[in-house]
């Protein structure tokens, strides 16, 4: 079937078997409503809250911690088995809550839809609930109405509706009637269509609804909305990559100690034991809920910084985009249309922000007549701008307003006696004043249409002077030089009217001046441009403005270049994703698209390896938001379909707080690279100490209990400080981190090993010269026990950088640190020698040279990491 907006009236009608006088009859409107169903959009069903907490626990990390704590419970370590859960639960507990919070994008989409449709029924108009529409009912529309579905327009009266929220174009859009030829049309470029969840912003009409519920193009969203799955974060993926990894490590050293303590002629259930014990020591308990803690850490910094969270994992993700898509009304710019330019005849170009006043006649009268020609409002209410009306008609008024030209005062001194209203059609708007002893009209309206009527131009010098077919001409070039930088154009004329005399009021004019106005860049864009650049981060334009527009602002805030390529809607509809990928990465403006483009351009930018964030504040821009790995609401502008499609909003809907967020981004990776690395130095040394002990067929140095006491406090607290560590200096002035690249990087594992195995050495050296001087194990376990926590606890210093040495990153540059690893220390001091703890924790009081020979072991892992690093940065020199 041809679609709707190729056809015309007569021909919509007859396929929708409706009367356009009458409408549909109460009985057929009922059949259709139990044929299409109700005009709302379907919805699809949601997870409760039981099933948000249960999907908490299938990470690979946390069934391992499950089967450890179950093993420990089997084996009469309760306390054990406590500790864990109480862990695992908590990390539950944080996930269901962000979650929870979710997933609210549908209800939105609901809330959107007109409560109530005035229609023609039975020849009457009616009220109705606008879920009662069908398609073949006639809608009538005025200024203020939602429009209830999406429609076919059967009459316009000066009828524009804003369909910003649908496709991103902050101009109102003239609705006409004919028919259009090209069936490939974006939705922007529809004119005789209106669309559902739209505003009537001016005029009336009567429409015949052509779809509704899930069929209108709000309703498609939806389902796009449905349609898409959620995708896990690169965190996700690198922590459950890690979880495996680590979960495989455990079994392997458990099964070779199993194996070999049996062959050794241990007994089994003593082996099975030990290799639990093993288990306990390599799972990092703790790294579940410090990750969830320092991203909660980071969700409350980026809040400081005009950001909010709404995913978790969200914020490390910030810190591998290499791609932003964002849209261009609101966002890169102010959304508020604003006066730039004039042209005066002959061939006078004036700059708005370079005029400083306006002793020209011309200039003075062109915008007199902009301001009085003109149904906008303006006033100052506590010191700010309070404006009303069509953008175009504000712009208009504002520029007056700031040379001293007040639309209120003008319009107290000239009174408006007559007016001929704006209307497609005619393409321009005239209103009639009262000077004191004079009557004057001033026009205004598109260029090409205003100058067939004018006969005279003002000049310079204040004289009116006859136009030739050269002027016309001229003028006419310098508007489409306007057109050309993006500019909407505006021609202004006047004319000295007779009292009485109210006819032929739009002939033989005298021309003033083209007014040229642009959507402007927000100052801050081009600094937060240049930092993206500078952090290896490609910026797109998306938008749904045409594209001299789009390539104007492009290239004025420095997106794009002169090679720069811009794609648009139509062209688009022509391409396949995959089409579409072998091109993306050159193109820097998409302009005239629609919902269905945006989300093909993130799925090609996705299929290239980029990881995206996407910006917007339309409900066009939801399916697009939930798509990417990042979709970035505005939260000023911003309709709540897409900031509940998002994972983050902007408060301030600064573009410049994107960069922000991802500073945030690339510090909270680093710090969560860092928090894994000293966890898993430290269960590496513990796994090691007892590996190296039942070679050398030791007693079991270290009981489960200790070991989860160093796992969840002596590790947990440097931990979470070592989550807010400030950001290193060069944060920004490296690429994006590799998605491929885990966590875990190569390098990372070795130096893991070989941090955790120093520590390990120097605890076997405290184990060793224990032995030589006591047999009593519990004596021997406690001095295991402090020297090697001690170690951990200033191993946390070395973590502070994975590059650069102690000394030059600085230790006070972190108070939580210090704070932390004194705490640590503390409490490590109250294990040992507070007695009921004592019985708790299986230890026992040291004496002085007890504690200094192990104090002093463990002080070593400083130096010696240190060297580690200087070794590795003199290799990669």
């Amino acid at each position: 079937m041809k679609p709707f907006h190729t056809m015309d009236v007569k021909e919509v009608c007859e396929l929708l078997r409706t009367d356009p006088q009458k409408g549909l009859s109460s009985e057929e409107a009922k059949r259709r409503l139990g044929e299409y169903g109700p005009n709302e959009i379907p919805e699809r069903k949601r997870r409760t809250i039981l099933q948000m907490f249960l999907s908490q626990f299938t990470d690979f990390l946390i069934i391992i911690l499950l089967v450890a704590a179950g093993i420990s419970l089997f084996v009469g370590e309760g306390i054990d088995a406590i500790l864990i859960m109480a862990i695992v639960v908590l990390n539950a507990v944080l996930g269901t809550v962000q979650e929870a919070k979710a997933e609210k994008a549908l209800q939105l989409l609901k809330k959107m839809a007109a409560p109530s449709a005035r229609v023609l029924r039975d020849g009457v108009i009616q009220t109705v609930s606008s879920r009662e529409i069908v398609p073949g009912d006639i809608v009538i529309l005025e200024a203020g109405n939602y429009v209830p579905a999406d429609a076919r327009v059967l009459e316009s009266v000066n009828l524009s509706t804003n369909e910003a929220a649908l496709t991103g174009e902050s101009q109102p859009v003239e609705k006409a009637t004919e028919p259009l030829s090209e069936p490939n049309l974006p939705l922007g470029d529809r004119v005789n269509m209106v669309f559902s969840g739209t505003i009537v912003s001016r005029g009336r009409g009567k429409a015949v609804v052509v779809a509704t519920g899930g069929e209108t193009e709000i309703g498609k969203i939806a389902k796009m909305l449905t349609e898409i799955e959620e995708e896990e974060t690169p965190l996700q993926k690198n922590l459950e990559k890690l979880g495996k990894q680590i979960g495989l490590i455990i079994l392997g050293i458990c099964a070779i100690v199993f194996l070999v303590g049996i062959l050794e002629g241990n007994p089994i259930l003593d082996m099975f034991l030990t290799a639990v014990s093993l288990a306990v020591a390599a799972v990092p308990e703790g790294l579940p809920a410090v990750v969830t803690i320092v991203l909660a850490l980071g969700t409350y910094n980026m809040a400081k910084r005009h950001v909010i969270i709404r995913r978790l994992q969200s914020v490390e993700t910030l810190g591998s985009v290499n791609v932003i898509c964002s849209d261009k009304t609101g966002t890169l710019t102010k959304n508020e249309m604003t006066v730039v330019r004039y042209y005066l005849h002959p061939n006078r170009w004036l700059n708005h922000q370079e005029i400083t006043s306006i002793d020209d006649p011309v200039l003075k009268e062109t915008l007199i007549g902009s301001a009085l020609c003109n149904d906008a409002f303006l006033a100052l209410k506590d010191g700010k701008k309070v404006t009303a009306g069509d953008p175009t008609e504000i712009a208009l008024v504002v520029a007056a307003w700031e040379f001293g030209l007040k639309k209120e005062e003008l319009d107290k001194e000239m009174p408006r006696i007559h007016e001929i209203p704006f209307d497609s059609d005619r393409k321009m708007m005239t209103t009639v004043h009262r000077k004191t002893k004079t009557v004057v009209s001033y026009t205004k309206g598109a260029p090409d249409v205003v100058l067939t009527r004018c006969k005279w131009y003002l000049s310079a010098d204040g004289e009116i002077k006859e136009m030739t077919e050269q002027d016309r001409e001229s003028i006419l070039q310098a508007n489409q030089k306007m057109a050309q930088e993006g500019l909407r154009v505006l021609a202004v004329a006047f004319k000295n009217v007779e009292e009485g005399m109210l006819d032929g009021l739009e002939e033989d004019l005298t021309f003033l001046g083209l007014v040229g106005m642009i959507d402007p860049p927000r100052p801050e864009v081009k600094d937060a441009l240049e930092k993206c650049k500078t952090a290896g981060i490609k910026v797109i334009m998306i938008t749904g403005d045409h594209k001299a527009t789009a390539q104007t602002i492009a290239k004025e805030i420095g997106i794009m270049d002169e090679k720069g390529k811009v794609l648009t809607g139509s062209e688009l509809l022509e391409m396949d994703v995959d089409d579409l990928a072998e091109v993306v990465e050159e193109v820097g403006v998409f302009a005239r698209v629609s919902p269905s483009d945006k989300l093909k351009i993130v799925e090609a930018l996705k299929k290239k390896g980029k990881i995206v964030a996407m910006t917007g504040d339309g409900v066009n821009d939801a399916p697009a938001l939930k798509r990417a790995d990042i979709g970035v609401a505005m939260g000023i502008t911003g309709t709540d379909v897409a900031k509940d499609a998002s994972d983050m909003v902007l408060t301030d809907d600064n573009f410049a707080s994107i960069v922000a967020a991802v500073e945030e981004g690339r510090k909270i990776f680093d710090n969560i690279r860092k928090v894994v690395f000293y966890l898993l130095s430290c269960n590496i040394s513990e796994v090691a100490t007892i590996f190296i002990s039942i070679l050398l067929r030791l007693p079991l140095p270290l009981i489960p209990v200790q070991i989860l006491w160093m796992n969840l406090v002596t590790d947990g607290l440097p931990a979470l400080a070592l989550g807010v560590e400030p950001a290193e200096p060069d944060v920004m002035r490296r690429p994006p981190r590799d998605p491929q690249e885990g966590i875990m990087s190569r390098e990372v594992l070795r130096k893991i090993m070989i941090g955790g195995l120093i520590m390990s050495v120097l605890t076997i050296f405290v184990y060793s010269w224990a032995l030589m001087e006591h047999d009593e194990i519990r004596l021997l376990r406690t001095m295991v026990f402090f020297a090697l926590s001690t170690a951990q606890l200033l191993h946390s210093f070395n973590s502070k950088s994975l590059r650069h040495s102690l000394f030059k990153v600085g230790i006070r540059n972190n108070p939580k640190l210090i704070l932390a690893a004194v705490v640590s220390f503390l409490m490590l001091l109250a294990v040992i020698y507070v007695p009921w703890l004592q019985d708790v924790f299986g230890t026992t009081t040291l004496k002085g040279h007890q504690l200094v020979i192990s104090a002093v072991a463990a002080f070593m892992i400083v130096p010696l990491f240190e060297l580690v690093k200087l070794f590795d940065r003199k290799k990669s020199r």
